[in-house]
C-alpha cells in the first residue's frame, strides 16, 4: 500500500512546488509594477505612506493656484478703439496704444490683437504707427452734433468684416491707459463691463419703456453699464451691435430720450440692447479707475481720465474751478498735450500722480511726439 500512495504523494509535492512557485512570480511581479518606496518618499514622506498618497499629492499640486494658472487655457481678447481723426481723439490713441504694447505679452495678461476702428471714412495720419481700419461716418446730420453716435455704427462696420482670430472682443476708449497686464474678466457666458453710477435706468423707467416695452422684462434686468469698457464674445456683440445701432439712433431723434440721457445716450442705447438680447454682464469693479475721484490704483486694470483734475497747490481738490495745478483732456482739444507735464503738488492722490507720470512717459517714448499735433 506504502508504494501504491508513493505517486500519490509525488503529485502532490509537485503540486504544492508549482503553486508556490506560480504565488512568488505574481508576488515578484507585483513588486516590480507598483510604486517604488520613492514613489512615497516624496518631500520627506516616510515609507509606509498610504500608496494613494502619491495621487493625492498631485493633484493637490496641479490644482494650486500656479499649476492652474499654467494649466488654463488663455482666453485672448482683441482690444477695439474706436476714434474720429481729430488731433483730441489721435493724441490719446497714441498715449493708450503705447501702454498696451507695454503691458500685452507680460504674464497675466490676456490682450490680443489691437485695431483702432477709425470712424472718419479716411485714413489719416497714424496707420502706421496703429494698426486700424477705416469705416464709414454717418451720413452727414445725422449725428446732430454728437460725434459718439458713430461708435455702434463703426463697430457694426467693423464686425461684418473684421478677421481677427481671438473669440472675445474689449470695446475701449482712447482715454484709457493700461496700468497692469489685463486678464479676461469675462466668464464663458457674461461679458464683464464696469458699472456706472450715472447709469440708471429705473430712474428713467418712463422714458427706457420706450425702448424696453414692459412685455420684454423688468426694468432691473438693464445692466448699469455702457459698452466700454467691456470684454464680450464676438458671437453676442454680433446680436447686440445693430440693435445698439438702431436704439441709439432713436434715442437720439427722440427729444425726451435725448434730453434725458444726454451724454450718455449711447451708454443707455448699449445697456438697454444687451437686455433686449437677454445678455447680461458680469460687473468688474476692478475693470478701472476714475481719477480724481477714485484715489488709488491698487489692483485695479485701467484708469480712465474722463473728468479734470484740479487742485490747490496744498493738493485741495476744486472740481468745478479751474485749479492753480490742473490736468484736464479738454485742455488738449485742439492738439496733443507737451511732453513732460508739471507732477501734480504734495497732497494729491496717488490716482492722479500716476496718470501724469503715464502720460509723461508715453509721451516721452512716442516717436515724433509734437505738442499741438
Amino acid at each position: 500500500m506504502g508504494r501504491a500512495m508513493l505517486p500519490i504523494f509525488l503529485i502532490m509535492a509537485i503540486t504544492i512546488l508549482f503553486a508556490m512557485y506560480n504565488t512568488v512570480t505574481i508576488m515578484v511581479s507585483q513588486y516590480e509594477e507598483s510604486p517604488k518606496r520613492a514613489d512615497f518618499e516624496d518631500e520627506g514622506e516616510s515609507s509606509f505612506a498610504n500608496p494613494m498618497l502619491k495621487t493625492h499629492k498631485k493633484l493637490l499640486r496641479d490644482n494650486d493656484g500656479f499649476h492652474l494658472q499654467k494649466q488654463k487655457k488663455k482666453r485672448f481678447f482683441h482690444v477695439a478703439v474706436t476714434a474720429s481723426d481729430s488731433p483730441y481723439s489721435r493724441w490719446q490713441c497714441r498715449v493708450m496704444y503705447y501702454w498696451y504694447k507695454q503691458f500685452r505679452n507680460r504674464p497675466g495678461s490676456e490682450m490680443g490683437g489691437f485695431t483702432r476702428i477709425l470712424h472718419s471714412g479716411r485714413p489719416d495720419n497714424l496707420m502706421n504707427e496703429i494698426p486700424t481700419v477705416v469705416v464709414k461716418e454717418l451720413p452727414q446730420g445725422m449725428d446732430q452734433g454728437y460725434v459718439v453716435l458713430n461708435r455702434p455704427w463703426a463697430f457694426v462696420q467693423w464686425l461684418e468684416n473684421a478677421t481677427f482670430h481671438e473669440e472675445y472682443v474689449m470695446m475701449a476708449e482712447p482715454d484709457h491707459i493700461f496700468v497692469r497686464p489685463l486678464p479676461n474678466l469675462a466668464t464663458e457666458q457674461l461679458p464683464a463691463a464696469f458699472q456706472f453710477s450715472y447709469i440708471q435706468p429705473s430712474k428713467h423707467e418712463n422714458v427706457v419703456r420706450k425702448f424696453f416695452p414692459q412685455h420684454m422684462g423688468p426694468v432691473s434686468w438693464i445692466d448699469r453699464i455702457g459698452n466700454s469698457p467691456t470684454i464680450i464674445k464676438r458671437s453676442q456683440l454680433e446680436k447686440i451691435a445693430p440693435t445698439w445701432m438702431n436704439i441709439s439712433l432713436h434715442m437720439k431723434n427722440d427729444p425726451e430720450a435725448d434730453e434725458t440721457f444726454g451724454w450718455v445716450l449711447e451708454m443707455y442705447a448699449y445697456a438697454v440692447a444687451s437686455a433686449i438680447h437677454g445678455i447680461k454682464h458680469v460687473i468688474r469693479k476692478e475693470f478701472m479707475i476714475q481719477p480724481p475721484w477714485d484715489l488709488e490704483v491698487a489692483e485695479n486694470f485701467m484708469i480712465h481720465y474722463t473728468y479734470g483734475c484740479d487742485y490747490t497747490m496744498q493738493g485741495a481738490l476744486t472740481y468745478g474751478k479751474v485749479g492753480e495745478w490742473r490736468f484736464d483732456k479738454r485742455s488738449y482739444v485742439l492738439g496733443a498735450p507737451p511732453r513732460n507735464l508739471s507732477l501734480p503738488p504734495p497732497g494729491v492722490p496717488e490716482s492722479v500722480v500716476t496718470l501724469v507720470k503715464m502720460v509723461n512717459e508715453a509721451t516721452a517714448n512716442i516717436p515724433n511726439w509734437q505738442e499741438g499735433s
